[in-house]
């Protein structure tokens, strides 16, 4: 029982790097309960994205928001899939524009490119994205952004409308559901009988999937009876907006691995205190 998380069972809810986190978990003792709610799909129209990459290629963008870095991914395999003399200029011309990235996976997506982000973003939110460009003059400019899944992301652009900019979105991937509909009711029910110690959500749609299973009463109510960790701010704040209490958020990486972390520190027991009359001493 010297692992951390030694008899707690924790239930995740992510698809893509599914193994990967339970592993995470299970070399910490948890027993994972598998429910990967969403999954991630490419676009279902390829040759809007590949037109928004010609344009992008043909120096068309100014600037480039990342909000995520799944959506660099996509971009580039949707090229390499359809047009693979693309991808020399569109990452020539990546390396041209002026890069915001909306906290560290775009950045290191870049990297992986070659590239740098010029304009990390002051927190990775669309809040923070917003407050890092109200300092700069966005006047005509043409500004691509890479939408997170399907979200048309209204607050962003309405900014850059506001702005004086020319917003040139692009959605290369979107969320589908995962899980099927009795297994997410499966995983409910654990959670309200108490079976289940944590759960972990590690993107926004995971949130959105377990409040359209049920009625949100209900999914409230099997939350209240577990312990809820998200993987970073924008998850949290996703499942505060639907009156859910998170108590597990890592302080300042958003991986799987400070989250494993955090949830470890968070599940483990607390220290007894020593009876009156018996406090340790001192260490020398």
């Amino acid at each position: 029982m010297s692992e951390p998380l030694a008899g707690r069972v924790v239930a995740i809810a992510e698809a893509r790097e599914l193994d990967v986190f339970a592993a995470l978990l299970e070399r910490r003792g948890a027993r994972v309960l598998r429910y990967p709610l969403v999954q991630i799909v490419d676009a279902p129209e390829p040759a809007a994205v590949l037109e928004w990459c010609r344009r992008v290629s043909a120096g068309g963008c100014d600037d480039l928001i990342l909000l995520t870095g799944e959506g660099l991914h996509r971009l580039c395999i949707c090229i390499e899939r359809h047009e693979p003399a693309l991808r020399a200029p569109f990452v020539t011309a990546l390396g041209r524009v002026r890069k915001i990235t909306r906290g560290p996976k775009p950045a290191r997506a870049l990297r992986e490119l070659g590239l740098t982000a010029d304009l990390p973003a002051a927190e990775p939110t669309t809040a923070g994205v917003i407050q890092t460009l109200r300092a700069l003059d966005l006047t005509a400019r043409r500004v691509g952004v890479q939408l997170y899944g399907e979200d048309p992301n209204a607050p962003l652009m309405r900014f850059l409308d506001e702005a004086g900019a020319v917003a040139l979105p692009v959605a290369p991937y979107r969320y589908t559901e995962a899980a099927t509909a009795a297994a997410v009711q499966e995983l409910l029910e654990r959670m309200r009988s108490g079976a289940v110690d944590a759960i972990a959500f590690t993107s926004k749609a995971q949130v959105e999937r377990l409040f359209r299973a049920a009625a949100p009463e209900r999914v409230r109510e099997a939350l209240g009876a577990t312990s809820v960790a998200a993987v970073g701010p924008l998850v949290a704040a996703a499942l505060a907006a639907r009156g859910v209490a998170v108590q597990t958020v890592p302080q300042s990486a958003w991986f799987m691995k400070p989250l494993t972390a955090a949830l470890s520190a968070s599940l483990q027991p607390a220290q007894p205190a020593p009876a009156p009359g018996l406090e340790p001493e001192p260490e020398p």
